[in-house]
């Protein structure tokens, strides 16, 4: 369930047009959290791509419960992708410039995913909920 939660949250600051579009008034709180959202994604792209570590070790239980395993290394897939998208400023700063290659595979890779950003993120929201709903079924 906190998968969930947190992969509505991270989608809701990649898609803040459509905050904006039912809540104008949200505005201010975007404008808040701006800053923080370079951190904010480092920390869901690692969380997602520990996710994709840890459904990948537990693979048994895609015998057992597969909806359940399908749907936690799904929504680790896209927060790791929404994380890195929001987070790439930091992590570039901090991890890939040490190396020029690194710098550049991760500006190609930056440069396929940021068109996609706001799809992803309604893909993140879809998934988020429906995340809740398989932990309370499948999981539980």
């Amino acid at each position: 369930m906190i998968y969930g939660i947190a992969l509505i949250l991270l989608s809701l600051l990649a898609v803040p047009s459509l905050i904006l579009s039912k809540r104008p008034d949200a505005k201010d709180v975007l404008a808040k959290i701006a800053p923080y959202q370079g951190w904010i994604g480092v920390v869901f792209c690692f969380w997602g791509l520990w996710g994709i570590i840890a459904a990948v070790v537990n693979f048994g239980l895609l015998t057992s419960a597969p909806i359940w395993w399908i749907t936690w290394l799904a929504s680790s897939v896209v927060q790791a992708i929404l994380g890195f998208m929001l987070g790439y400023n930091l992590i570039n700063k901090y991890v890939l410039s040490n190396s020029e290659e690194g710098a550049k595979k991760g500006e190609e890779l930056l440069a396929k995913l940021a068109p996609m950003q706001g799809k992803v993120g309604l893909v993140g929201l879809c998934l988020g909920v429906w995340t809740i709903i398989a932990s309370l079924l499948f999981k539980g």
